[in-house]
């Protein structure tokens, strides 16, 4: 198949490639197999990635479990200068599917450098409904997405657009609990021009975090929660749902990409086995004469109306188009050392009353809405303006939709730095 998938992107590896990158970790659970007599083939197979000249840093996706990172860096500690470890340290993303063992904990505190993007929990799962990624597709089996659209994640769907495509698509599993629950882990580095990986503060396939410190950990890092006031840094997401009405959840910050994502799941699959001119491939999105995937940076004033044009944007199998403008309010909030752009303090008439630990009351009416950063005007179409109405930063998306089977998306986002007049 791999021959094939070649035909329709140049970046599909051989098998013998995918295999000279797999080694088996430590052999059993948690910390109790780390330590300086238990290094594993796993360990040393990330230390060789990470020391490599590569200047791209190292994501380590952890499915279940974190502990033979934790032994990679073990060893690290104890054969590198300190100057080493810490450029090692800095080189590593760590993406990690909650706490399925004790090493994350451990990893946090021991390494407080080191880049890590978690909901920390038990680990026996009874916390799981809670995360962000459960947002992939866990909204009947934990009860925690209300206005998620279930439809590409139905028996029907899946046996349709996944299990029928050839010898890949048959190895599908039925699951026991949810759909794809580790891979919006590996989402956010899926190249669709959302450029989430750049931070996850940005937001995209694999959700959207902010920088805190969660209630008993011993630092700082990506993950859920924040000051929901508004105009503060909350990790969550207000979307419109499959019913029309607003939702805001955690889980939301991947649930609204979900038709997206999967779609693209189905025309990879199709890419296994059908010609190219057999096959749907993704829009290649140009913002302001910019190729690419970037993120197109704009510099505006406020009051200035700006003109993002989508013209050049093509589609490779000349399908028809359909083009999306939207400010993505949430984008870029929560960002270590970046202040927060609209942030608000309590109205006086919100103060707390004596008694009532210090959380204020709501105003009459209810709490007041932030003035928004910008204005969209014919979001609707090849070309947008985009009225700046505060200064700071504003993420404006840009979703192209072919008419192919089965309908794709590409993006592009358009970071938007305002001043003052």
């Amino acid at each position: 198949m791999q021959p094939n998938l070649l035909k329709h992107a140049p970046s599909f590896p051989a098998a013998s490639a995918l295999r000279a990158v797999v080694a088996p970790g430590q052999p059993s659970y948690g910390m109790a197999a780390v330590g300086p007599d238990k290094a594993s083939p796993g360990a040393d197979l990330i230390l060789k990635a990470a020391i490599k000249e590569d200047p791209r840093p190292l994501w380590v996706l952890g499915w279940g479990g974190t502990n033979t990172l934790a032994q990679a860096l073990l060893q690290a500690r104890a054969t590198r200068t300190p100057k080493e470890l810490e450029a090692l340290v800095a080189k590593l993303r760590v993406y990690t599917i909650s706490d399925q063992d004790d090493a994350g904990p451990w990893l946090r505190r021991e390494f407080p450098a080191l880049h890590y993007v978690a909901t920390p929990s038990t680990q026996d799962g009874e916390q799981y409904y809670f995360a962000t990624w459960t947002g992939i597709s866990g909204d009947r089996f934990y009860k925690n997405a209300p206005g998620a659209d279930f439809t590409t994640f139905s028996d029907e769907w899946v046996n349709a657009n996944v299990r029928s495509k050839g010898p890949l698509g048959k190895l599908y599993p039925y699951p026991c609990c949810i759909h794809e629950g580790d891979t919006p882990s590996f989402l956010g580095l899926v190249d669709n021009g959302l450029a989430s990986a750049m931070s996850p503060a940005y937001g995209g396939w694999g959700g959207r975090y902010v920088w805190r410190q969660p209630s008993g950990e011993p630092r700082s890092f990506w993950t859920q929660g924040g000051d929901s006031y508004p105009g503060n840094d909350s990790s969550r997401d207000t979307v419109a749902g499959a019913d029309g009405k607003a939702y805001t959840s955690d889980q939301a910050t991947i649930w609204r990409w979900r038709e997206a994502f999967q779609h693209d799941f189905a025309a990879r699959l199709d890419w296994s086995t059908k010609g190219v001119k057999e096959a749907n491939h993704n829009p290649r999105v140009v913002v302001n004469g910019q190729a690419g995937k970037a993120p197109v940076l704009v510099d505006a004033v406020v009051g200035t109306p700006v003109v993002l044009d989508a013209a050049g944007t093509s589609d490779p199998d000349g399908d028809a188009l359909k083009h999306s403008w939207s400010f993505y309010a949430e984008a870029g909030t929560g960002i270590p050392g970046q202040p927060v752009l609209v942030r608000r303090r309590p109205p006086p008439e919100a103060a707390a009353a004596p008694g009532q630990g210090g959380i204020p009351s709501a105003p009459m009416g209810g709490p007041r809405e932030p003035p928004p950063r910008v204005v969209l005007e014919d979001a609707n179409g090849p070309r947008a303006t985009v009225m700046p109405k505060a200064a700071g930063i504003a993420h404006v998306i840009l979703a192209v939709e072919d008419a192919g089977t089965p309908r794709l998306t590409s993006y592009r986002r358009v970071i938007l730095r305002m001043r003052a007049q």
